[in-house]
């Protein structure tokens, strides 16, 4: 993905925020203030401030919701080394490195552009994999780098966040604050609460699944070995469902290179991620000079 596509992909996010919270904001002001164009114009401008924050602190917020901590070759020479190897292969610039105090096994790369970007691994996954799965799995995330998806999945991750936020707001309002309910406006405001996080969740679909599979293929490229990715997923696959994320937003489930997040009911009707089986054979596939 080039800056071009990032860009636009971002700009068609940002008027897919503004839209739903213009509808939500004409819920709200249609109930609790017997106003819609208000509503309306209150929530316009709440999403105007949503986009200028996501698109330039998106990184800054998503390292402050997981508590990942900058570090230098000092603090984690194992991790640094890998990362600085990987950046060398690919001829990119040298991102930050961030260690994530968790112990569920799991990595990400967060950033703008290659020139600010991050990539943060967890102590779980630091303790899990050995050199070369952990080689596989950073060389996924410097793919993402590469191809600038980490502008996209860190935007997507920070409106779906504020978008799940506003729609619980008007839930529990709706449900316990004041307002008209025979104008019809009650019924409004509770569709709007219900269906705001499906959007959300379609938002990230459309950002997620394909990047995947192809940060999947850079990665093992990078390298030239698809099998240490392979059997790097199969490990996180079993320890994220062992040791699901406790902190942090299952709304940036898509940034993780596997799903963090304990998915039940609704929720795993819209993962984020391709099928894990799916991705292990298409790297098997690689391994074996076979097309897929």
């Amino acid at each position: 993905m080039g800056a071009v596509s990032a860009n636009l992909r971002v700009f068609m996010m940002f008027a897919v925020l503004t839209v739903i919270f213009v509808v939500v904001g004409w819920a709200v002001g249609s109930y609790f203030m017997g106003n819609w164009v208000m509503g309306a114009l209150v929530f316009l401008i709440i999403a105007a401030v949503m986009n200028f924050v996501s698109y330039f602190f998106s990184s800054k917020i998503v390292l402050a919701s997981y508590r990942a901590k900058v570090v230098t070759e000092a603090d984690a020479p194992r991790l640094y080394r890998i990362v600085r190897s990987i950046s060398s292969t690919a001829g990119l610039p040298m991102p930050k490195v961030a260690i994530v105090p968790s112990q569920t096994p799991n990595a990400f790369a967060t950033g703008r552009n290659p020139k600010n970007a991050t990539v943060a691994a967890t102590e779980g996954i630091l303790q899990l994999l050995n050199d070369d799965e952990l080689t596989g799995v950073l060389a996924h995330e410097m793919a993402h780098v590469k191809d600038r998806d980490i502008l996209v999945m860190s935007v997507a991750s920070t409106l779906a966040g504020a978008i799940s936020f506003a729609s619980r707001s008007l839930l529990y309002g709706s449900m316990f604050g004041g307002g008209d309910r025979d104008n019809g406006g009650f019924l409004i405001a509770l569709v709007v609460a219900i269906t705001a996080p499906i959007a959300a969740m379609l938002v990230q679909l459309a950002v997620s699944r394909s990047r995947e599979y192809k940060a999947d293929y850079e990665g093992a490229m990078m390298i030239g070995r698809p099998m240490s990715l392979a059997k790097a997923l199969r490990k996180l696959e079993a320890g994220n469902k062992a040791r699901p994320m406790t902190v942090g937003n299952p709304a940036s489930s898509n940034l993780w290179i596997v799903n963090p997040f304990s998915a039940k009911g609704l929720a795993n009707l819209f993962a984020t991620h391709p099928p894990m089986e799916e991705r292990i054979r298409r790297l098997e596939a690689m391994a074996s000079g076979m097309r897929f």
